[in-house]
């Protein structure tokens, strides 16, 4: 068995999905490893790691409103704003979604099914920047 760690940094725009699909298969690709298990952890409690529907952008922005009516920025029931209206509910939001990933890894890519891609979810409102760590064990 083999192994491998990457780390990428994904510069975000804001709120929303940033697909890191391509830079996730190209580094899985460029390892050699034919079969294995990819893991992605996000180093960040404000935002969180999807694997989502990657062919309709309807999808995204369902998922950006009803995020928006599930925690709402600015809520009173929050204290903590130290870093704006948006802080506290970034948290919520990362900790109902994933900070990591297991993909299983066939012929030398990840198994994503058909209309699946691999997405950062930025829950602040400014752009920033976020570091995911890729482990690939295999052979």
């Amino acid at each position: 068995m083999r192994q491998y760690h990457h780390s990428l940094h994904i510069a975000t725009h804001g709120r929303g999905m940033h697909d890191i699909t391509d830079q996730v298969r190209l580094w899985v690709g460029k390892s050699g490893i034919q079969d294995g298990l990819l893991t992605l952890f996000i180093q960040h409690t404000s935002a969180g790691l999807l694997i989502q529907e990657n062919a309709d952008p309807t999808v995204q922005h369902d998922l950006e409103r009803f995020f928006s009516r599930l925690v709402p920025d600015g809520s009173p029931l929050f204290q903590h704003d130290q870093e704006g209206a948006d802080d506290m509910p970034a948290h919520v939001r990362a900790a109902l979604t994933p900070t990591s990933l297991g993909i299983p890894v066939r012929n030398g890519v990840p198994a994503l099914g058909h209309w699946q891609g691999i997405y950062l979810y930025e829950y602040k409102q400014r752009p920033g920047h976020r570091t995911v760590l890729l482990h690939l064990i295999g052979e």
